[in-house]
């Protein structure tokens, strides 16, 4: 799978994934859409992002949860 709207670069934000070369990470991004932020509300906060840079970081983020494999921890029984 490819991304381009997705870059890794060590001399912006530490060579965390961000979107398009801007200094704005890719998991910024996928925390607000977590919290609950609207497409439109995230789009107007930040107007130097455009649509397709929601849907690649969503599709970035579902590429990684296919590889990754989190140890669950049961829940203790409620008292």
């Amino acid at each position: 799978m490819t991304f381009n709207r997705i870059t890794i670069d060590p001399a912006v934000c530490g060579g965390k994934p961000c979107i398009r070369g801007l200094r704005f990470p890719v998991a910024r991004l996928l925390g607000l859409l977590a919290a609950g932020e609207s497409r439109e509300a995230i789009l107007a906060g930040y107007p130097y992002l455009e649509p397709g840079d929601i849907d690649e970081a969503l599709r970035y983020a579902a590429f990684l949860a296919e590889d990754e494999t989190v140890a669950l921890v049961p829940a203790e029984p409620a008292k």
